[in-house]
Order: structure tokens, then C-alpha cells, then sequence
């Protein structure tokens, strides 16, 4: 079992949270903008209403997975890619690791576009034109917003999660409810239904992959720090709920919207977009609580992207590594708003390329947790770099054998996977086939070493 003195460990004067608090973390999180582009997005695959509503729904409850995972660190008080290293060994969980600190700074560059865009959008209705001027300074003043928010400990983060919940929650809350008579109901209702196949699963693998797949990673970060007394049903239902509600909610926007704004997911600017479709007074309060909602998934990305950066033994202080995260929150974005200028289409490209290599590993670290960890634990000497086993071959070997299987089926514009025809053509079908493959290669390679497996590990 673990040792709690270990420094692979959250100390355990400091593991005093409630699985209220993680609700409150994974809600805030889960109110951004980027919620109704989603639900956007499901319905672009040519599917009815109630296709739509059910894509949301199973796509939302995605975070089952990061609920589930959240049990490791309840369990341990480890951070994710620390216990990474017990599935994947301690050399064996770099790449995984530095995949994971990629998909972290990519869906901080991610909202950071949103936040920039949002802004614009904002001064837009206030009278100011659209230009390259306005939209460095847009993105400036929401760096600086992220940047000032590094700065909260455990403890405040959650006080702010809170505040947003609150607040920003019932803001969207109240927008959605003024949206529904504003909808196209006899066009929203006559929608068709849809290919199960070939658009009701590709609809879902795209919003898992940004949603329970992405976040999957920072999981145990925050569970690290409940009280191991707690109650993993509750852990469970806390971040699983926590995060579903608002998702749920945000996506029905986005689908109710695709009647009055069928050009929202071509659109170069999909916030103003949005905003064109609601009354004035509507859209100022949207794009505040738009805002609003964005910080705190921006401030998970970037606490979890530095917490990525210690476990790859990467050791700056925190000013570097603030330093560095703001040249990269401002590179990425001055490449979409200014040279791409197609922010959907790199957002899409984005997810279903990191999704692959999350999958695999979410599900390599899950079957790992359940045949192995969950009764065992994971013991420090597992995860020092300087006594941990360099290579865990079944971890290694189970995530390869979910990426090459994820890329077998995928295409994109820098490659085209052999079997990326037919159903599996030009969507995200890979990242559950990824996930699928390291899932069943992980069962056979523990099932078949036992015991055994968990004692050298």
C-alpha cells in the first residue's frame, strides 16, 4: 500500500476536501461556451432531435470515466501522471505523460481562443469593429485574466469553482430558459433521424474525446486532495454529476441554436455567431457569463499542465513555468486567430488526434486501477524515478496497441489510416476503438501475469 509520508504523495495534513468541493471543481469547469458548439456539432451530423438529445446525454456522462479515475487519488493521494507510472513504468510513462501536458496546454490555447473570441464578440456589440489591434488586446486582457488565477492554491481554487457554480451556473441556466420559446421547434422536431453508425457514434466519439477523454487526465489531481475517509461513491457521483449537469445543459443550447444558426459550425468566429442569434440585452449577459465560465477550465488546464511538468522531471519554479505556459497560451492563438483563421476545424482536428493517445491511455490506467491497484494500491518505490521499474511492459504494450489501432482507423489532413473508410471515414470512431483495444489488451496481459503482475509492477 501506499506510504503517506512519500513525496510521490499529497501530504496528508492537506487532504481535507469533501466530495462537495469536487462537485463544485468539475461544474465550474464544465460552463464554458465551447458547451454549445458542441451541441452544434452533434447535430451536424445529420441527426433528428431526439438523436441529438441522447448524443448529449451519453457524451455528457462521458465524465463517468474521469469519476471513476478520481478513485486512484482518493485511494492514494497521488497525482495522475505520478501514478501514471506504476501502469506504464517510470520511463515507460513519458510519452504518455508528455502527451498528457500537450493535451493540457492545447486545451488551454483552446479556451484562450474561445476567451479572445468572446470578448471581440463582446465589444463588437458595443460598437467597436473587428481588427488585428483589438484582437491582440482581447487576447492580452484574457491571458492576463488566466495568468493572475495561477497564482490561488488548492483551497482558493475552490472557492472560486464555487463562486462560478453559482453564479455563472444560473446565468446559463436562466439564458437557456429564455432561448427555448425563441426556438424553431417545427424545424428543430423535423429533423430526420440519422445513421446510428455512420453519425449517431461519430457524434459521440467526438464529444468524449474533448470532454470525459480529455479531462480524464487531471482526475486524480484534484481527488488527490480529499480525505481518504471519504466515501468513493460519493468521489464518483460528485465529479460525474458535477460535471454532466452543466455540460448537459450547455449542449442543449447548442442544439437548440442549429435551427436559427445552421452556418455555427463553419462559422470563423462561432461566439459571434451565437450572439447574432439572440436579442441584445441576452447576448451581452451570455457572452459576460461566457467569459465568466471560461476561467476556471483555463485555470485546471494550466494547475494541471504545471503538476504534468513536475512529473516529467522537468524542474523550473513556478515563475518559469508561468512563463512558459504564457508563451504558449499566446503562440497557439496568434497562429488560429491570425495565420489559420479556421478555429473550428483545428479544434476538431486537435481532438481527434490527442484523443487517440488519451483513450489508450485512460483505458490502459482504468483496467490497470481495477485488476490491479484497487486492491493493492500504489506503492511509492513504484513510482521514484530513482527505485521505480523503468518499463511496465503491460501498460506500454496495452497503450501501443490502442493507438495503432486508433490510427489504423482514423484519417486526417497529415495521414490516412488503411481502414478509414465507410463508416469510420472523416470522424472520430478511432478514439473508441483506441480506447477499446488498450482496454482488452490490458485485460489479457494482467489476467495473464495474476498476481504476479501487481508485486513487480
Amino acid at each position: 500500500m501506499s506510504n503517506p509520508n512519500s513525496e510521490m504523495f499529497i501530504p496528508q495534513a492537506e487532504r481535507s476536501g469533501s466530495p462537495k468541493e469536487l462537485f463544485f471543481i468539475w461544474f465550474a469547469s464544465n460552463i464554458g461556451i465551447l458547451g454549445v458548439v458542441y451541441g452544434a456539432l452533434i447535430v451536424s451530423y445529420q441527426l433528428s432531435f431526439i438523436q441529438s438529445v441522447l448524443a448529449a446525454i451519453v457524451g455528457a456522462l462521458s465524465f463517468a470515466l474521469v469519476g471513476y479515475l478520481s478513485l486512484s487519488g482518493l485511494k492514494s493521494g497521488g497525482t495522475t501522471f505520478v501514478l501514471s507510472r506504476a501502469v506504464f513504468g517510470v520511463k515507460g510513462n513519458f510519452i504518455p505523460n508528455l502527451l498528457g501536458w500537450i493535451s493540457l496546454i492545447g486545451w488551454l490555447a483552446v479556451n484562450v481562443i474561445t476567451g479572445t473570441l468572446t470578448i471581440l464578440s463582446l465589444l463588437y456589440l458595443f460598437g467597436f469593429g473587428q481588427s488585428a489591434v483589438l484582437t491582440v488586446i482581447s487576447l492580452a486582457l484574457f491571458v492576463l485574466l488566466i495568468l493572475a488565477s495561477s497564482l490561488f492554491g488548492q483551497n482558493m481554487l475552490v472557492k472560486i469553482q464555487t463562486f462560478f457554480t453559482y453564479v455563472f451556473g444560473a446565468l446559463t441556466f436562466i439564458i437557456l430558459v429564455l432561448l427555448i420559446p425563441k426556438t424553431d421547434w417545427t424545424a428543430l422536431l423535423a429533423m430526420s433521424n440519422g445513421d446510428w453508425m455512420s453519425g449517431f457514434l461519430p457524434a459521440i466519439s467526438i464529444i468524449i474525446a474533448g470532454t470525459g477523454i480529455s479531462w480524464s487526465i487531471a482526475a486524480a489531481d484534484y481527488s488527490a486532495y480529499q480525505n481518504p475517509a471519504n466515501s468513493g461513491k460519493k468521489v464518483f457521483s460528485s465529479v460525474t454529476l458535477g460535471a454532466f449537469i452543466p455540460l448537459f445543459f450547455i449542449m442543449g443550447v447548442g442544439i437548440l441554436l442549429s435551427t436559427s444558426v445552421p452556418d455555427l459550425v463553419s462559422a470563423s468566429n462561432p461566439i459571434q455567431a451565437i450572439g447574432s442569434a439572440l436579442p441584445k440585452w441576452i447576448t451581452i449577459v451570455y457572452f459576460i457569463t461566457a467569459i465568466g465560465g471560461l476561467i476556471p477550465q483555463c485555470i485546471i488546464s494550466l494547475k494541471s499542465a504545471k503538476v504534468n511538468m513536475e512529473t516529467l522531471n522537468i524542474k523550473v519554479s513556478n515563475k518559469t513555468a508561468i512563463f512558459i505556459h504564457a508563451v504558449i497560451m499566446i503562440l497557439i492563438p496568434v497562429y488560429v486567430l491570425f495565420v489559420s483563421e479556421d478555429f473550428l476545424m483545428n479544434f476538431q482536428l486537435f481532438l481527434g488526434i490527442l484523443g487517440i493517445g488519451l483513450a489508450a491511455w485512460a483505458a490502459a490506467f482504468m483496467f490497470d486501477y481495477i485488476l490491479l491497484r484497487k486492491n493493492a494500491g500504489y506503492a511509492a518505490e513504484q513510482l521514484d524515478a530513482a527505485t521505480g521499474r523503468f518499463f511496465n511492459w503491460n501498460g506500454v504494450i496495452s497503450w501501443l496497441a490502442g493507438v495503432i489501432t486508433g490510427f489504423l482507423f482514423t484519417n486526417s489532413p497529415f495521414f490516412s489510416g488503411p481502414f478509414a473508410k465507410g463508416i469510420f471515414q472523416d470522424n472520430s470512431l478511432g478514439v473508441l476503438l483506441a480506447f477499446a483495444a488498450s482496454a482488452i489488451m490490458m485485460a489479457i496481459l494482467s489476467g495473464a501475469k495474476g498476481k504476479e503482475s501487481a508485486g513487480r509492477s
